[in-house]
């Protein structure tokens, strides 16, 4: 498999020279929501110092790219058996590469390809997608899964992701550093997630470094996600740190109260009914067991101050879209007042905004 010719890396290391210079490390992918692992990405090393990128860029300049992927698809595949229950492993494959005669090879070492992720890694383009989508429809069939790296930049398109219809979509690094400061990120980020639904697709969230990028990919609802803050490549498939589970667990409850209109409820201000000066609106108005009776409002076009009824109220834990859709069902003389929020017991806890319902509504989708 690893053919005759033995390349020289800048050190003067054979390339090739031996098959056990190529080693494994296996870096968890983590359920967000479950806050467990649900796979193990398999990543080559290689002896010295020179790092993966630098022993595959040699390989492909000495005409032995295939067989070096090839020699690492063959190592991951023979590790499969020993995948902890309920996880998967990701296989990295060139696309441009997938075809070949050494890779085809490897490949079918292992006829069942369940439990198995081939990942398209893009570094270079692809001239033929068509024959591409042919050769990942027949490790579909053999039970593979098909991912597809660093979408959103370089070589995976929109094109390539609806051509080839993967199961998994790697979010590109570059997307993911600083989605938590940078909107447009985030906003890029939502979209490839919106694609990768239409489409059935998991989508993952790659280089996850700080509890910041992780809170933001947790509100965005990103399924998959794999760092370095969740887990460091290590020999053997290991399992989440407790502190790891912890992070998550807490990052997915602060994400599912954003969900809620908890967080959009705007302190107000109570006044009895019959009240001579109520004050300045916005109010409610109380009776005397302190149940709300009404609303003190202002007509933004002209300021004229008056007193609306209760048209609907909802609870802190009411789903953000939900009070928003119920809200906007009320006859349209109240459709755009504000929403009042009670507690189990019916005490006031405040009003809710109907811009703001709109606006958390676009981002939690």
């Amino acid at each position: 498999m690893l053919g005759t010719r033995t390349a020289r890396l800048p050190d003067c290391r054979p390339l090739l020279a031996d098959p056990h210079d190529l080693t494994l490390v296996f870096q968890p992918i983590v359920d967000l929501a479950g806050a467990t692992v649900a796979g193990y990405e398999a990543l080559a090393r290689f002896p010295g110092t020179a790092g993966p990128d630098v022993w595959f860029a040699a390989a492909a300049e000495a005409g032995v790219a295939a067989e070096l992927e090839a020699l690492a698809v063959h190592k991951a595949l023979a590790a499969v058996p020993l995948l902890p229950p309920d996880t998967f492993l990701t296989v990295n494959v060139s696309p441009h590469l997938l075809g070949s005669a050494p890779v085809q090879d490897a490949l079918a070492t292992r006829p069942d390809l369940h439990r198995v992720v081939v990942e398209l890694t893009e570094h270079t383009p692809v001239d033929d997608l068509a024959a591409l989508r042919r050769q990942t429809e027949v490790l579909r069939r053999r039970g593979a899964l098909i991912a597809l790296d660093d979408a959103g930049s370089g070589y995976s398109g929109l094109q390539q992701l609806a051509a080839l219809r993967p199961q998994v979509v790697k979010l590109d690094r570059a997307l993911v550093s600083d989605a938590d400061t940078d909107p447009v990120r985030a906003a890029l980020a939502e979209m490839l997630g919106e694609f990768a639904g239409r489409i059935d697709a998991w989508l993952l969230a790659e280089g996850i470094e700080t509890a910041a990028e992780l809170a933001a990919f947790t509100r965005l609802g990103v399924p998959l996600a794999q760092g370095w803050l969740l887990g460091r490549p290590s020999p053997a498939f290991a399992p989440l740190s407790a502190g790891t589970t912890a992070l998550v667990r807490g990052q997915v409850a602060r994400a599912r109260l954003t969900e809620s209109v908890a967080s959009l409820v705007r302190p107000v201000r109570r006044c009895g009914v019959g009240e001579t000066t109520p004050g300045v609106p916005p109010a409610v108005l109380v009776g005397p067991l302190g149940e709300p009776t009404g609303l003190l409002l202002s007509d933004p076009r002209t300021a004229e101050v008056y007193t609306a009824p209760v048209s609907l109220r909802v609870q802190p834990s009411t789903g953000v879209t939900d009070a928003l859709q119920r809200a906007l069902t009320r006859p349209p003389a109240v459709r755009f007042d504000p929403v009042l929020c009670t507690d189990p017991t019916g005490h006031v806890v405040g009003l809710l905004r109907i811009e703001d319902l709109a606006t958390a509504a676009r981002t939690t989708r």
